[in-house]
């Protein structure tokens, strides 16, 4: 029997989305159209993604979303975008260029209201969290009714630390770091992010492709590759998609939060959700962590 994807809070937030959200940084590149993000996107909401996230920083991302949301599917998701990466303006976190770019991004979106706007990785983490700046305007925002909650969104665990004690953050996005390969957000930011009522949203999930299914590249081996060459062959061995159990793993993972895939077609939503729904006997699951002491 496929497994039933469940509604969750996102921290404090009040949000309660599907636990599998949309990641739609591929939509914005050359690997993508508009054709492509239109069909993908709406696909994604008829399966029940209902949490999207976009970025000025992804080409044409927002543009493409914009598009797909027209219609009345707009209305049926919440809706995120990020601050401080726009080509145009990339690294400045300034008030005037914060306010600036979340108006663009309405604009491209084609909607008045955001649901959530994160901070997106600042090189100093106090740059954006001074006073008069961009924490600041978003704070302004949202009490203009504008955005519905603030976030950050960048990988530096000690940047989740930091930007959670202002307690005005209140979703943290966070990748790479909470997969089969790597568990190092565990022990840093996720329980921080418990106890302060922080919700989390656990970006790419099949490690920048290691966990895809597809044979891990060894000549010019990235960090893990290794590690996830041999997850690939044990999982082929035992005729287990690998796709499946980099999903699960992370849908288990100990968070008031969401995960979140970043395909750039229909078809990737698809095997997004398919990984996200397939049975994975428990048997598989006790084999798999005695090998690589990883498991659920």
């Amino acid at each position: 029997m496929a497994r039933q994807l469940e509604r969750r809070k996102l921290g404090n937030t009040g949000m309660t989305p599907c636990v599998l959200s949309l990641g739609c940084a591929w939509f914005g590149s050359n690997k993508s159209s508009d054709r492509e993000t239109v069909e993908g996107v709406r696909r994604a909401i008829e399966l029940g993604y209902d949490f999207v996230d976009t970025s000025a920083g992804y080409g044409e991302s927002e543009r493409r979303v914009g598009l797909a949301l027209e219609g009345g599917w707009r209305e049926r998701i919440y809706l995120e975008t990020k601050v401080g990466t726009h080509p145009e303006h990339r690294g400045d976190y300034s008030a005037k260029t914060t306010r600036w770019s979340v108006e663009n991004s309405l604009r491209l979106l084609k909607t008045e209201f955001l649901d959530s706007v994160l901070i997106h990785d600042p090189e100093d983490i106090e740059v954006p969290l001074a006073p008069g700046h961009c924490l600041d305007e978003l704070l302004r925002l949202k009490d203009a009714g504008v955005i519905g909650h603030i976030g950050l969104g960048v990988r530096q665990h000690e940047f989740h630390r930091r930007a959670i004690e202002t307690g005005h953050i209140e979703i943290v996005l966070t990748y790479l770091d909470y997969t089969l390969l790597d568990q190092s957000v565990a022990r840093t930011t996720l329980p921080l992010a418990r106890e302060k009522g922080v919700g989390i949203i656990l970006g790419s999930v099949f490690g920048m492709g290691l966990l895809g299914g597809r044979e891990p590249d060894l000549k010019s081996p990235r960090p893990k590759g290794y590690l996830a060459h041999a997850m690939w062959q044990w999982c082929r061995d035992k005729g287990v998609d690998i796709h499946h159990l980099a999903m699960q793993f992370c849908l288990a993972a100990p968070i008031d939060g969401l995960v979140m895939p970043g395909p750039y077609n229909r078809r990737q939503v698809e095997e997004a959700y398919e990984a996200a729904t397939a049975d994975v006997p428990p048997e598989i699951w006790q084999a798999f962590a005695a090998e690589f002491g990883v498991g659920l």
